[in-house]
């Protein structure tokens, strides 16, 4: 009902949302041109589609006789999404070449636990008016959405807050598993790893397959949600997610789960250790 809308304050709001303030007044993104935003949306889907696809590339297939694209507003489009043609990786994240950089733990092991191994990323989520940023963090073996954050900007503050939720709902896993941008690397971000004993694992740069779960979750928000709507402001955009991330974790089926949801999987995962000990 309409008065019930308006029982709380757009501040309470975003804050039991756990969206920045900022970006619920959200109005278009600083710095774009007549134009931008659509042609970022159109950056976006064709990039999930051929995430190898450069700037000459994206440019070239977007470009038409009636508008033409040129490669350097692609370029400069990419960098502010926050993507690059990496073998095809996204790279939402820049490295820090300051920041140290973890060794790829996850090769040629056989990952089939609940908290064995978490991984995480971070993307770009296209809005009517703006734009915003998403990380999640996943189960590895079953698949289930543990904790995720939206961020009007790619800071590390909103990677840290998804960690730590994570981690007091669910407890510690044994190895987590990031790619190597600015974010994971971090300080703020590794000093909570190592503070729950925590193994910190990070792809290795330009292989996309070192988190390809991650990577499929995104390919199945955008083309199963994200690109059938639009999005007016972060609040919006914050409650549709929470309903799609409760009903993925809830009601998806994977084949490579035995058709069990993620929450089966890790329910049942969580029981047979149990059992076992």
């Amino acid at each position: 009902m309409p008065q019930q809308r308006t029982r709380y304050s757009a501040e309470r709001r975003c804050e039991l949302l756990g969206v920045p303030r900022a970006s619920y007044y959200r109005g278009p993104a600083s710095g774009l041109r007549s134009g931008d935003l659509e042609l970022m949306r159109r950056i976006d889907e064709l990039y999930m589609q051929q995430p190898w696809m450069g700037s000459r590339s994206l440019a070239d297939h977007l470009t038409t006789p009636e508008a033409p694209v040129g490669r350097d507003r692609i370029r400069r489009l990419m960098l502010i999404m926050g993507i690059e043609s990496l073998a095809p990786k996204p790279g939402t994240s820049k490295r820090q070449p300051r920041h140290p950089v973890y060794p790829y733990l996850l090769r040629g092991m056989t990952i089939d636990k609940p908290n064995q191994v978490w991984a995480t990323d971070i993307t770009y989520i296209p809005m009517a008016r703006g734009f915003m940023y998403l990380i999640a963090i996943m189960d590895w073996a079953t698949r289930k959405v543990l904790s995720w954050r939206l961020s009007n900007t790619l800071d590390t503050r909103f990677c840290v807050e998804a960690l730590k939720e994570a981690l007091f709902k669910y407890g510690a896993p044994e190895i987590f598993n990031t790619d190597q941008g600015c974010q994971f690397t971090s300080e703020a971000f590794t000093s909570v790893l190592k503070a729950w004993n925590v193994r910190i694992s990070m792809d290795g740069k330009g292989r996309f397959k070192d988190n390809i779960f991650i990577e499929r979750l995104w390919r199945t928000l955008k083309c199963e949600r994200i690109y059938l709507r639009t999005y007016e402001t972060g609040a919006e955009l914050a409650n549709d997610l929470t309903w799609w991330f409760n009903w993925y974790n809830d009601n998806r089926k994977h084949s490579s789960l035995d058709k069990l949801t993620p929450n089966e999987a890790y329910s049942r995962g969580l029981e047979k250790l149990r059992t076992a000990a």
